[in-house]
């Protein structure tokens, strides 16, 4: 079964890992956000994409989920010293990547190409493809104005509080060709449990791709358990922009894309509330605290991707 995961953040990287430990090569392909994107110190920044390559490579912090484990910051402490801005936490090894990235563009590559170098470099068999080579940033309309990604999520750690998220460029973006080949090539789609809003949102609003996806037999695993995301401000936009922080909450953003859903056991009892919304439920431990229930995940995935004909 060839399998796409549309990913961001740590929760989506995760799943990633547990689908590449199961599937063989080319069986797998992963969409990854690139709406956090940024430019910083010259440099360009892929947060998501980064995330999840690190998480492939077995290089990832286990404990943030972000960044190099093990990584050192010589040069965030030099720049401090010098005056330069040291909010946005690049490690020693993590800056390599993003000095690496910035000239293969500036040489002329797509980012999907690009990446596809650093992921050569790092052993990563599995294609990683960023959701576009063409600009997109979020943007996030709070209560203390308009904030890109990053200072609301880095500089601000998520305080402001959110009325409206925004994709600037996305009308004129359009995805890749390998990002078209591998969607038409699948048999069925996993939205991974990242945030819906920032993660998964930026990637279907890129021209064509939620129609390819809503054609497939599509899934999406929630990332809020027990009212709680495990990772990010997935539950606080919930609320923010007057959802249910729920997995209700989050199957009812996906109607139209989605025929199945994959929730918490500790959420048992939305689960006739989520298949009312003509969704096929899954009910599974959903999160992930070691390789083994990274890959079981993958496999409860599988498991009701086939029920829905994948």
């Amino acid at each position: 079964m060839k399998i796409v995961v549309l990913a961001g953040g740590v929760g989506g990287a995760r799943l990633a890992f547990g689908f590449y430990r199961m599937l063989p090569p080319g069986d797998l392909g992963i969409v990854v956000n690139t709406g956090d994107d940024f430019e910083h110190l010259g440099l360009h920044i892929s947060p998501d994409l980064d995330t999840v390559t690190y998480t492939l490579a077995g290089l990832a912090n286990r404990d943030t989920g972000w960044g190099v484990a093990n990584d050192t910051f010589q040069a965030l402490a030099a720049l401090e010293r010098l005056g330069g801005p040291s909010w946005f936490r690049l490690g020693d090894r993590d800056l390599a990547t993003h000095l690496q990235r910035t000239a293969l563009l500036s040489g002329g590559l797509r980012l999907t190409e690009a990446t596809a170098r650093i992921c050569e470099a790092l052993g990563v068999y599995a294609p990683i493809l960023p959701m576009t080579d063409d600009p997109v940033a979020t943007k996030l309309v709070t209560d203390e104005g308009k904030l890109d990604f990053q200072d609301y999520f880095v500089r601000r750690r998520c305080q402001p509080v959110v009325r409206e998220v925004r994709f600037a460029g996305v009308e004129e973006a359009m995805p890749s060709r390998e990002v078209l080949a591998a969607l038409r090539e699948a048999d069925g789609v996993v939205i991974a449990p990242s945030n819906p809003f920032v993660s998964v949102e930026p990637i279907l609003a890129v021209r064509g791709v939620r129609e390819i996806v809503a054609s497939k037999p599509a899934i999406a695993v929630s990332p809020i358990v027990g009212g709680q995301a495990l990772k990010g401000p997935a539950a606080k936009m919930l609320g923010e922009l007057g959802l249910e922080v729920s997995p209700l909450g989050v199957a009812g953003r996906y109607t139209g894309v989605i025929t199945g859903f994959v929730m918490d056991q500790r959420d048992e009892s939305l689960a006739d509330g989520v298949s009312s919304l003509g969704l096929e439920v899954a009910v599974r431990q959903t999160i992930m605290r070691s390789d083994e229930d990274r890959v079981t995940l993958a496999q409860d995935c599988i498991e009701l991707l086939s029920r829905l004909g994948a």
